[in-house]
């Protein structure tokens, strides 16, 4: 018989071991490297919702040395077909996301974080959305994501569904191999930027 505590320990650790590889060099990057990319990530992002022509996309605030750069929400809002609507998230104290719709403000939130200040529309609001915009350290060739930890994302993926979901990177973080738990959501490609969009799975609406 497995030893599926012992598994899931190692998976732990191996974990832990590349979110701080991740995270140390994103901290020791330059803030003119950072902003290079973060200018790349956004204009192939900006390609990607213009191609895509959702009605309603989910996406983030990035924050910190987060892809993307912090006026991504504006970026993603102006790239919308008319009518089109941007949701970003609320963290909620059970570390679940509730969803909000972008109209340009954006106030403090739980743990540093900024959100949009509408109503709440609730945690199953992201169940309509024609693509998702995710943050990530780490993504594998296999699609699997590397986030924070606190699985926040996961629970969002997991009601999403098979929606075209996207995660941002910077250059070197899309990797051979993350370690996954039956908990971790998959997403369908990542933007970098180097390579911008590169898919990893077959992706509903997307074509070559």
């Amino acid at each position: 018989m497995p030893d599926l505590t012992r598994d899931a320990e190692i998976s732990t650790a191996a974990k832990i071991a590349l979110r701080n590889r991740v995270l140390t060099a994103r901290r020791t990057s330059s803030p003119a490297d950072r902003a290079a990319a973060a200018t790349a990530v956004q204009t192939f992002t900006i390609a990607a919702v213009r191609r895509t022509q959702p009605t309603r996309c989910a996406a983030y605030v990035p924050v910190g040395s987060e892809p993307g750069g912090p006026d991504l929400p504006d970026a993603l809002a102006s790239a919308l077909p008319p009518g089109g609507e941007l949701l970003l998230p609320v963290l909620r104290p059970d570390g679940d996301l509730d969803w909000a719709r972008y109209d340009g403000a954006l106030t403090p939130g739980r743990l540093g974080l900024r959100e949009p200040a509408g109503p709440r529309l609730g945690v199953d609001a992201i169940r309509g959305a024609d693509l998702i915009i995710v943050p990530a350290l780490a993504v594998s060739r296999t699609g699997i994501r590397l986030g924070r930890g606190g699985g926040s994302y996961d629970r969002a993926l997991d009601r999403a569904g098979a929606t075209l979901t996207l995660a941002l990177l910077h250059d070197g973080e899309l990797v051979e191999h993350v370690p996954a738990e039956p908990h971790d959501r998959p997403v369908h490609g990542v933007i970098t930027p180097t390579d911008g969009p590169v898919m990893l799975r077959a992706a509903p609406g997307w074509t070559k």
